[in-house]
């Protein structure tokens, strides 16, 4: 499996992985927020490929020197694989290298069932935000 920075010619595996993974709902405000990060920086998209097939996604951003996790998929038939751990790990790096403050998780209603995996790799209860407006807001 190789993680690295999402490219124009992954959009649409990556659209297909969010709609599958992803309610309705949870999609369209994942689309938009993609966009927004996509024009800002493209660097902290990271996909998940195996074998010529994105397997996973993490979106995140940079506010305010903080890094986010925003939104993280992966298809079901790799989920429990250690993809989501290793996506975490290498968007983690990229935050150090940007030399940000403070690394947080995004929640919302759509990923508080990921709180274990995060909690799991350290994150504890003062490292998530339920601030949803960070991919809607001028990155800083």
């Amino acid at each position: 499996m190789q993680i690295r920075s999402f490219q124009l010619s992954d959009y649409s595996s990556v659209t297909r992985l969010l709609k599958e993974v992803l309610t309705e709902t949870c999609y369209t405000e994942t689309m938009a927020a993609f966009a927004k990060q996509l024009s800002w920086d493209s660097e902290l998209v990271l996909v998940a490929q195996e074998n010529n097939t994105i397997v996973g996604i993490l979106i995140g951003t940079i506010d305010n020197n903080h890094g986010y996790y925003y939104r993280i998929a992966v298809l079901p038939p790799f989920q429990r694989r250690g993809i989501g751990r290793s996506l975490i790990r290498a968007l983690k790096e990229r935050f150090d290298r940007h030399k940000v403050r403070r690394v947080l998780v995004t929640l919302d209603s759509h990923n508080e069932p990921l709180i274990p995996l995060y909690e799991s790799m350290g994150y504890r209860g003062n490292d998530f935000t339920r601030s949803i407006e960070k991919l809607s807001i001028a990155n800083g």
